[in-house]
């Protein structure tokens, strides 16, 4: 896993350059909003098991077919699984967020996503539903600005959404 400054050094190097203006300017950029990159760090992780719990329950309400008698995710055993995959999925953006990179994300948790949800019948784009509520509750828990660094944030808001939708992306 790379973060971004170590991403930015390695493709330097591959091309035997020196860090150019606009990858200065990208790094500095990313340290003076560090602070607020570590806000919503730490708003996700102290609220993950209410937002994956809260996602979870508005997924079974919008998609009762899937968890009733017949449905792929019927049985406790695979209710508990959709929980516990829903919370890998968040933890992961939260590294994201953290590092500003997906490459952990992408090897660690998306990888062969789709087609073990596809090998146990489960609907993708269920699991991109529940994905979806997952980000709406953390961008709205996120993006309160009580008690945060302030300043604005709108940029940081559109990183944590594009993690989310690389994540509902790989399931469907």
């Amino acid at each position: 896993m790379l973060d971004a400054f170590s991403k930015v050094v390695e493709q330097a190097d591959k091309k035997g350059a020196y860090l150019g203006e606009n990858e200065i300017n990208g790094l500095s950029a990313m340290v003076a909003d560090s602070n607020k990159r570590l806000d919503v760090v730490n708003r996700l992780s102290s609220n993950a098991s209410s937002i994956v719990a809260n996602a979870y329950r508005g997924l079974v309400a919008e998609r009762p077919q899937v968890f009733n008698a017949g449905g792929a995710c019927f049985h406790n055993r695979n209710q508990a699984a959709c929980i516990r995959d829903m919370g890998f999925i968040l933890r992961y953006v939260t590294y994201s967020v953290l590092s500003g990179d997906t490459s952990a994300m992408d090897d660690r948790c998306l990888n062969g996503l789709r087609e073990t949800y596809q090998a146990l019948g489960t609907p993708g784009d269920a699991v991109a539903s529940g994905i979806q509520k997952m980000k709406d509750a953390a961008i709205q828990i996120a993006n309160d600005s009580n008690n945060i660094t302030k300043g604005d944030c709108s940029q940081l808001m559109s990183e944590v959404g594009s993690y989310f939708d690389r994540a509902a992306s790989a399931v469907v």
